[in-house]
């Protein structure tokens, strides 16, 4: 059984929405992951620590958003190729509130959790 083609739309724009969100957040969060050049003459030792750390979480930030961006794209291919919805273990299809909560799900529960 595979999912309707009303869903199949419903999920390409929620798809399509949340790569929006995490590009126009992208562009903001990159100012944040340059490095951070201190005068240390004029900041204290902490400032410069609560810096590197603000730096160092906005790199992993933008690293997450470029993982969440791929697997985006690769969820819009497999709408694309009739293949969206599928779980790659099983073939069965993912229940499609799973795919509401995370649209770039790969597994159904069953064979998420035996992976775990």
């Amino acid at each position: 059984m595979a999912l309707s083609e009303s869903d199949l739309q419903r999920f390409k724009l929620l798809l399509i929405n949340l790569k929006t969100g995490s590009l126009e957040a992208g562009e903001t969060g990159q100012q944040a992951e340059q490095v951070v050049e201190l005068d240390q003459t004029r900041v204290g030792r902490l400032s410069r620590m609560d810096a590197l750390q603000a730096q160092a979480m906005s790199v992993e930030t933008g690293r997450r958003r470029r993982q969440q961006i791929i697997g985006i794209d690769a969820a819009l291919e497999r709408i694309g190729t009739g293949s969206y919805g599928n779980c790659f273990e099983c073939g069965e299809l993912i229940n499609p509130k799973r795919l509401e909560a995370d649209p770039v799900a790969t597994l159904c529960i069953s064979c998420a959790e035996a992976q775990e």
